[in-house]
This record gives C-alpha cells, structure tokens and sequence, in this order.
C-alpha cells in the first residue's frame, strides 16, 4: 500500500538558514496532497534544473490547475500519479540583520592635509532575499540547503568595494570623516545596492561604526589640538618646537649645541640663529638718544646728559650711541641719520 504525503512543509527554527530543498517523488504523493507555505518563505518548484512555479504565503493543494509551468514542463495529466521527480524548495525571505563587516586591509585614502593616509573601519548590514528565482539561478544552484554562512563572506566583500570607492571619490579629510557619517552611509549603500540586485537580494541596511586613522596620523591630530591650530601654521608648530628644545638643552649644557650641529631639528637652528643675530644688534631708542660718555639714554633734544652731566656733542649716534665720523650723515650701524 503506497504512503501519500499529505503535508509538504519546511518547519524552521534555524534563521540563519536561507534555503530547504525538498525533493517530491510523483510516486510518493497525490492530487489531494498539499503543501504549506509559512509567513517570510516562498516555495519554489524546480523540474530539471528549470524553475517553474513559485507561490507565496499560503497552503495548496497539488493539483495540475495550481501548477501550470510545472504541468507543462513535466507533462503531468493527471495530478501527480506519473513517477516524475520534482525539486520543490523553500526560502526563508525574513530580514538578516547584524552582518558584520570589518576592513581586513586598510583603505588607501588621499588627504589634503596629511597625504597618502590608511583608514580602517567596521560595521554591519541587513539583507533579505528579494527575487528568490534570481537567487537560486545566480547563488543557490541544485545544493540540498543554502545558510547564511555560505554567502555572507562573498557579500562583505562587495561591501568593502563599495566602501572603497566612495572614500576614495569623497575628498574628505580625515579630520572630517566623523562630521559626514551619514552621507557616506547614504553614497555607499546606493552603490552596493545595485551589486545585490543583481543577486535576488536587498541590502537593506548599511551602517558605519567607526572610521579610524593609524597611531602616527592620530598623534599629528592631537598636537593640532594641544596648540588650536586649525589650518596650516606649521611655522606655529615650528617655533613652539624650537621653544621647546632650546629649554631642554639649557637643562643640560653643551648639548644643545651638539643637537644643532648634527642638523636634527633645522627649525631650531634658524629660530636660535635669528635670536642670536637680534641679540647682537645695538639697541635702538626710538624716543631719544644714548650719552657718548656714560651710555645713559637722554631725550632727543637734550644737550647735556641727566646722569653724567657730560655734553652730547656729535661723534656719537642719537639713536644707537654707536661712535660715528665726525664728518658722517648717516651712523653705519642703524642707519639713523645724523
């Protein structure tokens, strides 16, 4: 006495599983079988490797009126009695959420204000079967069950390309990737939805966690900080630096010249050199002008010294008190005329 199935259905407490075959012989069932499909599945009937008829939520019974491709394809008359081998498979259409993705090599991106930088980054998307023909025909193929495993891998690799590419186009600072999070989420998943599509799948969520820059790129950003400069002042950073090291090296005598000499910080031998060169210069009164004798500075039009007494004849610069000519008009150390 042949035994008829009289429920076709996929009962699944696995979600991570995408895909059930079940394989129907024309021997083991009849016309007054039925098959269930349950909420956030499709079932889809397969004969020879051609996809024929796909129903939705609902239960049916098999009889040749429901089946019209597969009555065609298999020649079936008279419900199921002719020993025929049908391919019937269940796909789970529920949400997959939580699929991480990470940047196992870092994202070459070119900064305007630091060059040539590496960027890693990680976060997660959310995908469902959308066309599950196309899914099978493009993904599945004939396997006896298809789980998330087995294709996640593939897709996170179609999510980094499009991470790439969008970073790359973006001409975004990295001091400013945390500022455009959002647009980057929004260019990115338009890009990588079209690479699902084409799978019978639909991302339907794409989030980004965290962007970060390498610990040398991150240091410069914190010096930035430490001294409030936003744009270019690098001659900023230069003399703070040089400030810096001339302090050190007063802390330990002769060192400082030796850290000069062996060209470890050419910032500080300029900034030292102009000091030094400043320092040898004659001090200038600009309200007055120097007693020859004593070198006390007295105003402008005095004629007599205030702490000497001595007389401020020529011979001697008004502003610099440098010994000049008698017979001169300009002193040859500022410049100042006589």
């Amino acid at each position: 006495m042949a035994i008829f199935l009289k429920i076709i259905e996929w009962k699944s407490d696995n979600s991570e599983k995408l895909v059930h075959k079940v394989q129907i012989d024309g021997r083991d069932i009849n016309s007054g079988s039925k098959i269930v499909v349950r909420p956030s599945q499709k079932a889809v009937f397969v004969h020879k490797g051609q996809i024929a008829d796909v129903f939705d939520e609902g239960t049916y019974s098999l009889k040749t009126e429901i089946l019209p491709i597969l009555s065609k394809l298999a020649g079936i008359a008279y419900g199921f009695k002719t020993p025929i081998t049908v391919d019937l498979y269940f796909v789970n259409m529920n949400l997959l959420t939580d699929m991480k993705w990470g940047t196992a090599t870092p994202v070459i991106l070119r900064d305007p204000e630091f060059g040539m930088v590496r960027v890693t980054g990680y976060g997660a998307f959310a995908f469902r079967v959308g066309d599950c023909e196309v899914f099978l025909r493009e993904l599945f193929g004939t396997k006896s069950s298809f789980e998330t495993a087995d294709i996640v891998g593939y897709l996170k690799k179609i999510v980094l390309s499009g991470l790439n590419d969008c970073l790359g186009q973006s001409g975004l600072s990295v001091l400013d990737l945390a500022a455009n999070t959002l647009e980057l989420q929004q260019e990115i998943t338009k890009v990588v939805k079209e690479k699902f599509v084409a799978l019978g799948l639909v991302l339907c969520d794409f989030l980004i966690e965290n962007l970060s820059v390498p610990a040398e790129v991150q240091k410069a950003i914190d010096e930035r900080t430490k001294y409030g400069i936003v744009g270019d002042k690098t001659d900023v950073m230069m003399k703070v630096a040089a400030a810096q090291a001339m302090q050190d090296a007063a802390k330990n005598p002769g060192s400082g010249a030796s850290f000069v000499g062996a060209g470890m910080g050419l910032g500080l031998g300029a900034e030292f050199g102009k000091a030094m060169s400043d320092a040898m210069k004659p001090a200038q009164n600009k309200e007055g002008k120097f007693c020859p004798a004593c070198g006390a500075s007295v105003p402008a039009k005095a004629k007599f010294c205030t702490e000497c007494g001595s007389s401020l004849g020529g011979g001697v610069c008004p502003k610099c008190g440098a010994k000049v000519d008698g017979k001169a008009k300009f002193c040859p150390e500022c410049g100042g005329k006589l």
